[in-house]
């Protein structure tokens, strides 16, 4: 089905990106608000990459995205964060 505020049709794949400083808790914390989101473990993929100096960590979760509501959610929750720099 085609959301109005979108061209995207849901559900589908949709990759994410959340970058902060690398710590521990950036990566633990978005697990945590992507598992609030989408409780189905089997549509989340996570992977992450530490920068060159090892300053900076960017975590790309991919996940099957049901709704605008629910990517609007997920990017409010996440930017909320004062662990979080950039979400793309």
């Amino acid at each position: 089905m085609k959301d109005r505020e979108t061209l995207l049709e849901f559900p589908c794949t949709y990759p994410l990106k959340v970058m902060g400083r690398n710590t521990e808790e950036i990566e633990a914390m978005a697990r945590s608000i992507i598992e609030k989101q989408i409780p189905q473990a089997r549509e989340v993929c996570y992977s992450s990459r530490v920068s060159s100096g090892d300053k900076y960590l960017s975590i790309t979760i991919t996940l099957v995205a049901h709704s605008h509501d629910q990517l609007k959610a997920i990017y409010s929750e996440l930017s909320s964060s004062n662990l979080v720099l950039v979400t793309l």
